[in-house]
C-alpha cells in the first residue's frame, strides 16, 4: 500500500511538506500523532488520527501515539476562540491511562518490525526546570514566527495567555525529541495543527541541522458545513460508557445520504477496488451502504458480539413484526439500551409485589395514559401489550413475575407507542 495515493483516494490528504512522498517511498519511516488528554474518552473525532496511524502501518511505516500528559496540562489554543479551562493533573492522569487503553485496540502494538510505539510527553518535562526551558525550548523560535500561525492569530483579539501561547514550543519540542530519541521524521494530525507541525519542523531545521516532514488531513466536516462527531447530546465517544453501541450504530445510519462516500473513505478498511465496486452496486440504496459501515464500525470499535446485540435492539425497536421471541432473547443490558432509546418509567418493584391492575399501572403508577379511563379504552380497543402479550381485560394484574431479568417489563399502545417500566 502506498501511504500518500492511498490517503489521496479517501481524501484525507490536506497539505504536506515538500519532499515527504519521496521520503516515504525509500523505506519505513517512523510518524506520530499526538493525542491530548483533555476528554474523558476518545472521540470519532480522534479516530480521524488514528485511522491516519493505522494506514501508516498498514503501509509499512511505524506509527507512533504521542501521549500529551504534559501539553494536556497547558490547553493547545488550535480551533479556540477562548481560554480552556484547566483541568485537574488527577482527571489528566485518569484520562490518558483510558485513552491509551483505547488505542491499544485500534494498533498493532506487537509486530515486528513496525509495531507502533507509545509515549508520554510528560517523560520530557517533569525533571526540566524553567531556565531550561527558557534557553533550551524558548530560545529556538522567534515572536514574530509564532505569531503568524494561525492558532494564535485568530486569538489576538479575544486574548490568549501565555500558558497557551507556549503551547505551540512544547509541541514543537516534542517533535525534536521523539526525532533524537527515536527517529521519527513526521508528524501529522488534522489541518488545525499544521502550525504547531511545522514549528516542529523548523525546531529541527534550526536545533539538529536535520529534515523532518509534516502532514495533515482535512478536518472532517458534514455535507451542511457542521463539524463532524457531533449530536444534539454531544460528541460520539468510543467508549460505550459515553456513547452506548447503539446509538454509535444509530448515527452512521442515520447520517445524511450526502455524507456516506466522505464517511467510507475516511473509516473503512475496505481497499478502494471493493468500496468503489460496492457504491456502484448500490448506488440506489444509499441506506444499504450507510449500514455496512455501521456494521464494519461497531465491530471494530465494539465488538462483533456487541453489534449482534445492537441488531437485536435495532429489531424490537424498529420491526413492527418483531414478537415475543425477540423481546425475550435480550439480555439485561440491552433492555437497558431499550429502555435508554425509548419512553420510560421507574417504578418501585413492591408496587408488583401482590400484583398491580394494569389500569392503575397504565393511568397511576405510569403515565403511559392520561387517565384510567383512557387505559380501559385502550384496552377494549385491543391496544396495550406487556411483553408483548395482548392485554384483554382491564381486570388483568401484572405481578413481578412478569419482569424480564427482575426488573423491566415493556407496554405497548397501539402499533407504534412503546415504553419500558423499570422496577428498582
Amino acid at each position: 500500500m502506498n501511504f500518500i495515493e492511498e490517503l489521496k483516494w479517501r481524501g484525507m490528504l490536506q497539505d504536506a511538506t515538500p519532499g515527504v512522498e519521496e521520503a516515504l517511498n525509500q523505506g519505513m519511516m517512523k510518524g506520530y500523532i499526538g493525542f491530548d488528554p483533555t476528554a474523558p474518552a476518545l472521540t470519532i473525532g480522534n479516530y480521524v488520527q488514528i485511522m491516519l496511524l493505522d494506514l501508516f502501518q498498514r503501509s509499512g511505516h511505524q506509527p507512533v501515539v504521542l501521549m500529551g500528559g504534559a501539553t494536556g496540562r497547558i490547553g493547545d489554543p488550535s480551533g479556540k476562540d477562548a481560554e480552556r479551562e484547566l483541568k485537574t493533573y488527577e482527571e489528566l492522569d485518569g484520562n490518558l491511562e483510558h485513552q491509551k487503553n483505547q488505542i491499544y485496540k485500534f494498533l498493532d502494538f506487537e509486530k515486528s518490525p513496525n509495531r507502533a510505539l507509545l509515549v508520554n510527553n510528560l517523560d520530557f518535562y517533569q525533571q526540566m526546570n524553567v531556565l531550561d526551558f527558557l534557553r533550551d525550548v524558548g530560545k529556538t523560535l522567534t515572536v514574530n514566527y509564532m505569531l503568524s500561525k494561525e492558532s494564535v492569530q485568530k486569538r489576538l483579539e479575544t486574548g490568549i495567555s501565555f500558558t497557551e501561547f507556549s503551547y505551540q514550543l512544547l509541541q514543537a519540542y516534542d517533535f525534536q525529541v521523539l526525532f533524537q530519541k527515536h527517529g521519527v521524521r513526521l508528524q501529522m494530525g488534522g489541518s488545525d495543527q499544521w502550525g504547531n507541525i511545522t514549528s516542529g519542523a523548523e525546531f529541527i531545521r534550526k536545533n539538529l541541522g536535520e529534515h523532518a516532514f509534516a502532514m495533515t488531513t482535512p478536518l472532517l466536516t458534514k455535507a451542511d458545513g457542521s463539524k463532524f462527531g457531533k449530536s444534539t447530546e454531544g460528541n460520539i465517544w468510543l467508549d460505550p460508557e459515553l456513547t452506548s453501541p447503539y446509538q454509535f450504530y444509530q448515527f452512521w445510519i442515520n447520517a445524511d445520504d450526502a455524507d456516506t462516500p466522505k464517511f467510507t473513505r475516511y473509516f473503512t478498511l475496505k481497499s478502494r477496488e471493493e468500496i468503489e465496486a460496492r457504491e456502484k452496486e448500490l448506488a440506489d440504496n444509499p441506506q444499504e451502504l450507510k449500514r455496512l459501515l455501521a456494521e464494519e464500525l461497531t465491530i471494530r470499535v465494539h465488538s462483533e458480539e456487541t453489534y449482534r446485540s445492537v441488531l437485536k435492539v435495532t429489531e424490537l425497536l424498529f420491526n413492527r413484526q418483531a414478537g415475543k421471541a425477540q423481546l425475550l432473547e435480550l439480555g439485561e443490558g440491552e433492555l437497558a439500551t431499550v429502555a435508554a432509546e425509548i419512553p420510560s418509567f421507574a417504578i418501585d418493584k413492591n408496587v408488583l409485589a401482590n400484583g398491580v391492575n394494569i389500569v392503575d399501572l397504565l393511568a397511576e403508577h405510569t403515565a403511559i395514559v392520561a387517565s384510567k379511563g383512557d387505559a380501559r379504552r385502550a384496552i377494549k380497543g385491543n391496544a396495550i401489550s406487556v411483553n408483548k402479550d395482548k392485554i384483554s381485560d382491564h381486570e388483568t394484574t401484572v405481578s413481578h413475575e412478569a419482569l424480564l431479568h427482575g426488573k423491566y417489563l415493556m407496554v405497548e399502545n397501539g402499533k407504534k407507542n412503546k415504553y419500558i417500566v423499570v422496577a428498582e
